[in-house]
């Protein structure tokens, strides 16, 4: 006999699982999944508490959408505002490319009021402050030993499972790991991608940056030359605000929360990127700050004379006013853009990885979707949900943000304060799914190794094939085991080619981009 029914092995066998083998269980484990547990510790963190942290790490284990999609963007931002910044010709210029670039993971904000973010651009007095600052943030979380073992454990371990599988493949069919293999693999393109970009996450050496820099910006004086900024106001032009956020999340250092400040790091860049394109205008008329003064005709090693760049707060103002027909949005030029096509590759990584995992399990003996299966499509979906989620929760609170007043007596429009809430709740939401998939995924994992999905309803895939389920006694009297050594080499090029390609567009864009 090779095959019984679902109702005879009901009635032999029992509903509950096959008894647990520690000798399977330990050694299914350390090679499939524990690579990938110690690799997470690679990811970027760098948050201020312990939770911050935590969090980022269960928001990427339970969606890697979400946090491939946060690379992405983070990737496709930076590059955006290198680009804006190529036809601009004033000084200072090029440090603010990559100040700007490298303050995609704290909660930025810029402030024209008491003239002074113009008076940050246009004074020579603050050319020291942007070659400075981008000094200051010159640091790099990259690769490291630590991080080159992890990732070479994994692709090592993954490589020599996956050959011992194929080589005895009827050897602990169903507590076999290339499912697991496969719908762990996003990880590793994951922490490579974060590994090639850098992005500057230290909350500490963030915070210390900035008040470094913003101890010597200046601002133009109606009375003589100009003056320290701090002493005219404690406002700063460039500022980590921690308080006028969207959500509680855009103060998290991580760079998986890149989500939730993306647009307003955006139209903060785009605000100091209009300013200088408006000084740059002006430089090439010959134009210089003060309207009284001629223009002086720069020395060697200067590209813009100082004396051109310097005069009174309203001069200052003036030189760096915007169009009469410029309009200003909340919305940064091309953000959707970026964002739609930042969704593309975390969800073809997602699903790629996802599939192949599917797949393996689906044409396993016994064939269609079980218990195993059934897992791994639930965490693509949930992951997938938890994205659209938090994107869509950063819209409405970025939305929101614009209306909230700064004294008691403006009122909120119902709309603005519908979006709020139902930001706050999209938030709440998809970060519990996020937990709940995360530990949903090890579990399983967990499960199948431990052999609780041996049972006579998962093995004879009870959930795919109703009343005609089967369970296979022998496997290798299965009439398609060819078929499935097949099915698993082709999970294993799927979920492979998924992952090297994620790793290949992050290097084809991420050349001379500082994040």
């Amino acid at each position: 006999m090779t095959a019984v029914t679902y109702e005879v092995c009901l009635a032999k066998c029992g509903s509950s699982q096959e008894p647990f083998s520690w000798s399977t269980f330990s050694q299914e484990f350390s090679a499939w999944l524990l690579p990938y547990l110690a690799l997470i510790s690679q990811l970027p963190f760098g948050a201020r508490h312990r939770p911050e942290n935590l969090m980022s790490a269960l928001l990427t284990v339970g969606s890697p959408v979400l946090a491939g999609y946060s690379m992405f963007l983070t990737l496709l931002n930076a590059r955006w505002v290198s680009q804006s910044f190529e036809s601009i010709s004033y000084p200072n210029s090029n440090s603010a490319v990559k100040v700007l670039s490298s303050l995609q993971q704290v909660p930025l904000r810029v402030t024209s009021e008491d003239c002074l973010l113009p008076s940050l651009v246009i004074l020579p007095e603050n050319d020291s402050f942007w070659s400075d600052f981008a000094d200051f943030l010159d640091y790099t979380h990259t690769w490291s030993i630590s991080a080159a073992m992890s990732i070479l454990w994994v692709v090592v371990a993954y490589i020599f499972t996956v050959a011992d599988s194929l080589s005895d493949v009827s050897a602990n069919i169903n507590s076999n790991g290339q499912g697991v293999g496969s719908i762990w693999l996003w990880l590793l393109p994951i922490v490579i991608g974060w590994l090639q970009l850098s992005p500057k996450c230290d909350y500490g050496r963030l915070q210390g940056a900035f008040h470094r820099a913003n101890g010597m910006a200046y601002v133009a004086s109606h009375q003589g030359p100009p003056v320290k900024a701090s002493v005219v106001s404690d406002i700063c032009a460039i500022s980590i605000d921690g308080i006028d956020v969207s959500s509680p999340d855009e103060k998290y250092t991580p760079p998986v929360f890149n989500y939730a400040r993306a647009l307003s790091w955006a139209q903060a860049a785009e605000e100091t990127l209009n300013i200088f394109r408006r000084a740059s205008i002006n430089a090439k008329l010959h134009k210089p700050v003060n309207p009284t003064e001629d223009w002086r005709i720069a020395g060697r090693g200067d590209l813009i004379h100082p004396d051109n760049r310097s005069g009174s707060p309203d001069d200052v103002k003036e030189y760096c006013r915007q169009p009469y027909y410029a309009v200003r949005s909340r919305w940064a030029s091309g953000i959707f853009l970026r964002m739609f096509l930042s969704s593309l590759l975390p969800l073809a990584l997602q699903w790629g990885t996802t599939g192949a995992a599917i797949l393996a399990i689906w044409f396993t003996p016994t064939t269609k979707l079980g218990c195993r299966s059934l897992s791994y499509l639930i965490y693509g979906a949930l992951s997938t949900i938890v994205w659209m989620l938090l994107v869509a929760s950063s819209i409405l609170g970025h939305y929101s943000i614009a209306y909230r007043p700064r004294e008691a007596r403006y009122h909120v429009p119902v709309a603005a304060q519908t979006a709020r809430t139902l930001s706050t709740v999209l938030r709440w939401i998809g970060k519990t799914l996020a937990i709940i998939n995360a530990i949903g995924l090890v579990a399983s994992s967990v499960f199948q190794f431990s052999n609780l999905y041996d049972r006579c309803y998962c093995n004879g895939s009870v959930i795919g094939r109703g009343a005609s389920a089967y369970i296979l006694l022998d496997p290798s009297a299965f009439p398609y085991f060819g078929q499935m050594r097949g099915s698993w080499l082709g999970a294993l090029a799927l979920a492979s080619g998924c992952a090297v390609g994620f790793i290949g567009f992050i290097n084809l864009f991420s050349d001379s981009v500082s994040t």
